[in-house]
């Protein structure tokens, strides 16, 4: 049977043109819902023409959603476009870096900041005045289970950031009609990244090997299967706080990490 969960509903999903933001895109479509795909990268046009090719309705928008002019520019693209927003999926952010904290910059600091807690942020403030004039509205966050992790310190304050921003906005706006959860993905394993996140492509040293290593490690280790998950299975959560299917379901983070709870 083919699910019609996102049928009439208009649906922005951040970070689209790689990994599980591009599974959420692809997956929404699927199920019937009109997807505005954004990104930085134009990388995200090839998303929105595999929906097309299958049937279903979307478009693209690139945007740099570190800036509330960018998320801003996001919600006027969809409303412009498609005259509303019913769901929208925040899915921006991951690690830079990965080494012990004392061994980060000021600046490698405030950019892993920049990436993984403000694109949530400034899209929720974006999107928020729509929702509050329809009194209804779903935001799902994408945080993750390395809150409580090694050497991405900088990334874990970010994540506690969304988890926070997910719990008071429900408080603030459940109210409203809106609800707000997040997902906490574990380790998960995708193609490798088209577009790199440390932009300056520096190669890695032996001694970042060894560092990024020991993420590994500790995320496995932390699991209690034991593995990294699939894109699929961190997709599906995803969809399922989207959707009617978690009407009764705000303000709560649900970890995706195999057991582990970050």
């Amino acid at each position: 049977m083919t699910s019609t969960r996102f049928k009439n509903k208009v649906v922005i999903v951040t970070g689209a043109a790689q990994g599980i933001g591009r599974g959420v895109a692809l997956r929404i479509a699927s199920e019937g819902g009109t997807v505005l795909a954004v990104d930085r990268s134009d990388i995200v046009n090839e998303v929105v023409q595999e929906i097309k090719e299958g049937g279903g309705t979307a478009a693209g928008f690139q945007a740099d959603l570190e800036t509330f002019a960018g998320a801003q520019a996001m919600v006027a693209e969809c409303l412009a476009r498609f005259k509303r927003v019913d769901v929208l999926v925040n899915n921006v952010g991951g690690t830079i870096w990965a080494k012990p904290y004392e061994h980060y910059e000021e600046a490698q600091i405030e950019a892993e900041i920049r990436r993984s807690l403000f694109p949530t942020l400034w899209s929720c403030r974006a999107a928020l005045p729509f929702m509050l004039k329809k009194k209804r509205g779903v935001i799902v966050n994408v945080s993750s289970v390395a809150t409580r992790g090694v050497h991405r310190v900088p990334y874990s304050a970010a994540k506690g950031g969304v988890n926070a921003l997910t719990a008071s906005l429900a408080m603030e706006h459940t109210r409203n009609g809106i609800r707000i959860n997040a997902t906490a993905p574990g380790g998960t394993d995708a193609p490798p990244r088209r577009v790199p996140r440390n932009q300056a492509k520096v190669k890695p040293s032996a001694r970042d090997t060894v560092w990024y290593q020991g993420v590994v490690d500790q995320t496995v280790d932390s699991s209690l299967m034991h593995r990294y998950g699939t894109i699929d299975e961190q997709v599906a959560p995803i969809l399922f706080l989207a959707s009617d299917d978690a009407s009764y379901i705000t303000g709560t983070v649900v970890p995706v990490g195999g057991g582990d709870l970050g």
